[in-house]
């Protein structure tokens, strides 16, 4: 994958992550801003999800700890724990919101 590669993927991906917050119908805020989406939630804790472009990675940080996705087979993969992104962060937002919440792209 290529430089503007990536930088497509990526921002599809934040893209789609806001436009699922959005439907979940749980309070979550969000703010966008260069490549770095920060979830808010009610109770005061937060999930940051930015782009690292030199890595051609997505970071996401959760109040228990921090996983690097590398897109592989055609998904964004945690390289620590081997997760699916909308699957790992699904779970991510239901610790944190305190809610089931099922995330997907459409």
């Amino acid at each position: 994958m290529n430089d503007s590669q990536y930088n497509l993927m990526t921002d599809e991906l934040l893209l789609a992550i806001e436009e699922a917050i959005e439907e979940c119908g749980v309070d979550i805020d969000y703010e966008s801003v260069s490549g770095l989406l920060t979830l808010a939630f009610v109770n005061g804790t937060k999930i940051i999800i930015n782009k690292q472009a030199p890595l051609h990675e997505v970071w996401v940080a959760t109040k228990f700890n921090g996983h690097h996705f590398a897109y592989q087979n055609e998904q964004w993969i945690d390289k620590r724990g081997g997760d699916e992104f909308w699957q790992f962060l699904s779970k991510a937002v239901s610790v944190q919101a305190e809610a089931e919440i099922t995330l997907q792209a459409e």
